[in-house]
């Protein structure tokens, strides 16, 4: 079965509509449609609805057009049909599972997903369209695809927030055992799959195919991502198996030792996992540096503006606490009895530690210019004018907490991609499928 890291594989599932102005006219050409034969067969059957030729010859030539400088790097002309047509099933059975489920998608959801696409391709729907049709593009059919993988990205949520949880006593183990590491790492993955229940000859003869491969590799005979090309059954294999960027304990736990003892250009063995077996290569890392922020203690005095008390008046009573202020009263004490800030005025205006624009842009701002024990010129916000007493600033080491996060997170996006790989072979494995392809 065809899973691994579903973050990429629902890339590759988008090719049709959210890659397909990355590149612009190239990809553009790469990412939809070519013009419909004339005679027309069903190639899949997908529960009740079918696959056409046509859609499959389409998407193919939507492959070819991507690697037209560079054909050698696919593989024979039968095994890549198969593999476009893996993809073009279970594309097809996610969107009839989110239908059931109540999955929709409204038509203003597709506009504000067009208007966005063309936005960042600094151009107006109009224009895309126009471009769109001159590369024989059909808009309707880029609309449809677009829809489909909203569809499949809404099903994907639906299923992991119904399933994934994270506990904190996850998250201290996570960070307990020294197996977190922080950075971002690229790497790309090769898959020779096995069926559920594979029989001893089928598991020895996926081991000596993925051995033959990495025996390539290794001799320089073949590039990795040339051979995640023409080998994988992963569904990632026609982008040379590119995982893309995350973080580095994002990818399935099965692999996350093998990656942090791997130098960048290194090619993992081969590892037997629920889909089958896998090789890794490590492309790129990035490491983070500790993590710090500079943060405030200071104290507030505020006089509301509200529907009694206009803005001139809340700045005649500012004026005024600052007068006592600058007679030598002590701040909390003037906070106490004269702030209408209900949450600090208890506490003698205290506001905490905090981040220098926690509190807004003019406050903010104010602490800027402040040193410690100063106190600042009436400053006004919406909520009414403020005087502001620096009380200290510091330079915070949060990495813990990021690391916490980052814990947290990881778990959570770890869980997430085995439990929606895990979804996708069962919903493989229940569906009735036939395919006609010869």
């Amino acid at each position: 079965m065809k899973s691994l890291f579903l973050s990429p594989f629902c890339r590759a599932l988008s090719s049709m509509a959210v890659l397909a102005f990355s590149g612009w006219t190239g990809i553009a050409h790469a990412q939809l449609l070519a013009p419909t034969q004339p005679v027309d067969a069903i190639i899949a059957v997908v529960e009740d609805d079918v696959i056409l030729r046509s859609e499959l010859d389409r998407a193919v030539s939507n492959i070819l057009a991507q690697y037209a400088d560079r054909r050698s790097e696919l593989p024979p002309e039968n095994v890549l049909q198969r593999q476009v047509l893996e993809r073009l099933i279970l594309v097809r059975l996610q969107v009839q599972r989110a239908g059931e489920s109540g999955v929709r998608i409204a038509d203003p959801e597709i506009e504000a997903a067009l208007q966005n696409i063309a936005q960042n391709n600094r151009i107006t729907v109009d224009q895309m369209r126009a471009q769109l049709e001159a590369d024989g593009i059909p808009f309707m059919e880029f609309a449809r695809s677009l829809r489909d993988e909203m569809i499949v990205q809404r099903l994907r949520q639906s299923v992991v927030q119904s399933r994934v949880q994270v506990s904190e006593t996850e998250v201290d183990i996570l960070l307990a055992s020294n197996s977190l590491k922080t950075g971002q790492v690229r790497a790309a993955n090769i898959l020779v799959g096995l069926p559920d229940g594979a029989s001893a000859e089928q598991i020895e003869t996926a081991r000596s195919k993925i051995e033959g491969v990495r025996d390539l590799i290794e001799k320089g005979e073949i590039e990795f991502s040339a051979a995640a090309i023409r080998y994988s059954d992963a569904p990632n294999a026609l982008e040379g198996g590119d995982l893309g960027w995350r973080s580095y304990d994002e990818v399935p736990a099965m692999f996350a030792s093998m990656l942090q003892g791997m130098q960048p250009g290194d090619v993992s063995p081969a590892v037997r996992g629920p889909s089958g077996f896998h090789m890794l290569k490590l492309l790129e890392v990035r490491n983070d540096d500790a993590q710090r922020v500079t943060e405030f203690s200071a104290r507030h005095i505020m006089v509301k503006i509200d529907d009694v008390t206009s803005t001139e008046d809340a700045h005649s009573k500012i004026e005024l606490l600052k007068a006592r202020l600058d007679n030598g009263e002590a701040f909390d004490e003037v906070a106490r009895s004269s702030s209408e800030d209900a949450m600090t005025r208890n506490q003698g205006g205290d506001l905490g530690w905090f981040a220098p624009y926690a509190f807004g842009q003019s406050i903010g701002d104010a602490l800027l210019a402040l040193s410690d024990g100063q106190i600042s010129a009436p400053v006004l916000t919406d909520a009414g004018w403020h005087l502001v007493q620096r009380v200290a600033m510091r330079e915070q080491d949060i990495t813990d907490k990021v690391k916490r996060d980052q814990a947290r997170e990881t778990l959570g996006r770890r869980k997430s991609e085995e439990e929606y790989d895990r979804f996708l072979r069962q919903l493989r494995e229940e569906s009735y499928v036939e395919s006609r392809l010869n």
